[in-house]
């Protein structure tokens, strides 16, 4: 669970809130059904419109990773590589099969089947960049689909507001209903712009870092397993891995 993400957005709206009632407001003049629907409905079916379905769904499967990003044990990681080094030391490239075959990381069941078969290093470090580069750029447009949304809710929340004042300028007779369309009006207006900088832009950042993070392992399993195909001395390996940072 990361607390930081929790904690960041219950510090974002307590002091937007909390300024409200310091303000003398009510919270409960905040809440607009209708200006909420046009401000998420209107950001979505905008994002929508702009990117493949593949890169959408990828994002909505990504959301989680915001309060529960997937764990990376480089500690560990390092350690299998090191004992793989030891077994390709003592045993060849051939030991490798089995423990490829069980290997539960796809990306590194790859690596070691490509060193298994025999390819030279350069072949197995083109084939699994190529792996990893696919990934890492599937995994950044996912992420910014939130920054898409980021980008165009503010002006869906203008939008709203205009929408608001428009209905505000049809009932000038009534003044019964002149309230209720200058709160969408400048409600809408804050949910647009709120979201965007407290909730979308945040979180595609957030999603970023993640993607960042995955790729470096991505990339210190490269080096490790060419190291192995190169015959280096475990302890080097060891010594080399252990310079990147997570």
């Amino acid at each position: 669970m990361d607390l930081l993400s929790l904690l960041g957005l219950l510090v974002a709206f307590g002091a937007v809130l909390g300024g409200n009632l310091l303000e003398g407001g009510h919270t409960g003049s905040l809440v607009q059904l209708t200006a909420f629907v046009i401000v998420v409905g209107g950001t979505l079916g905008a994002i929508m419109l702009q990117v493949p379905f593949a890169t959408f769904a990828r994002a909505m499967q990504m959301v989680a990773w915001v309060f529960r990003p997937p764990r990376i044990d480089a500690a560990g990681g390092i350690e299998k590589i090191v004992a793989w080094s030891n077994i390709a030391r003592k045993e060849g490239l051939l030991g490798l099969e089995n423990i490829a075959e069980e290997e539960p990381d796809a990306f590194a069941r790859k690596g070691l089947q490509l060193l298994v078969d025999g390819n030279e290093p350069e072949v197995i470090r083109g084939i699994l960049e190529v792996d990893l580069d696919a990934r890492e750029h599937h995994d950044l447009a996912a992420a910014k689909v939130f920054e898409g949304m980021g980008g165009y809710s503010p002006t869906i929340g203008i939008l709203g507001a205009v929408m608001g004042l428009i209905h505000v300028m049809n009932n000038l007779a009534d003044p019964s209903k002149l309230g209720g369309g200058i709160a969408v009006a400048f409600v809408a207006t804050i949910y647009g712009v709120g979201l965007a900088n407290l909730v979308f832009l945040p979180m595609a950042n957030k999603l970023k870092s993640h993607v960042h993070r995955h790729t470096q392992f991505g990339e210190m399993v490269i080096e490790g397993v060419i190291s192995i195909a190169e015959g280096e001395n475990p302890r080097n390996i060891e010594t080399k891995l252990n310079g990147y940072r997570f």
